[in-house]
């Protein structure tokens, strides 16, 4: 299964040079928050793969413009081709507004899962909008990550963990990819493309 994992910048290559070709081989699109709703439903009608989506800090407009046509798995396991997909957004709480949480609460809503971890058996990817703490995250608070990501996958093993929020563009130097225990890391920011099945992962995203 080939994803396209999205976050944080529209990509120029899809949205304003858009071909129909570019998504060509592509089964599944995902989003991990902070991007136009308007984007979101662009890539879904000139697609035929479900777009999944969860809410980056920055997307209290969503409430507003929906995105059409998409899937939000906010706080859900999502299962697409027998891949279970975990869906977690927001950042930590660093000022008033939606789609920030302290760590509490971060862990509060991981522990409303009990179940349908239990009945899926876990989850193969973990999708949110922060990084895990100390892995790929920022010192500043706005950037920091969760424990609580680093507990899910410590528990349960996921395959791939993707997340936005830290830019790839910021001064400090952010990774694309990275690995923490047996689960591939992956910072989707604007726009990057892996194989599922692909066991040195790495080595292949583009």
């Amino acid at each position: 299964m080939r994803i396209l994992a999205i976050a944080d910048e529209e990509s120029k290559y899809y949205w304003d040079f858009f071909e129909k070709s570019k998504l060509d081989g592509i089964d599944l699109i995902i989003s991990c928050g902070d991007l136009d709703p308007r984007y979101l439903s662009f890539l879904v009608t000139l697609s035929t793969v479900p777009v999944l989506y969860i809410h980056g800090n920055h997307d209290g407009k969503y409430e507003d413009i929906p995105p059409e046509g998409c899937i939000c798995i906010e706080d859900q396991i999502y299962v697409h081709n027998g891949v279970r997909i975990l869906g977690l957004g927001g950042s930590m709480r660093y000022r008033p507004g939606p789609h920030q949480y302290t760590e509490w609460q971060m862990k509060g809503r991981v522990a409303k899962l009990w179940f349908q971890l239990f009945r899926h058996r876990g989850f193969d990817i973990l999708v949110t909008h922060s990084p895990a703490y100390q892995l790929n995250d920022g010192r500043d608070l706005p950037h920091q990550g969760f424990q609580v990501f680093r507990t899910l996958i410590e528990k349960y093993k996921p395959k791939f963990f993707l997340h936005g929020h830290v830019h790839m563009a910021y001064g400090r130097s952010h990774k694309r990819y990275d690995k923490y225990m047996d689960t591939h890391i992956i910072n989707a920011y604007e726009r990057c493309v892996f194989e599922f099945e692909d066991d040195n992962p790495g080595e292949h995203i583009r």
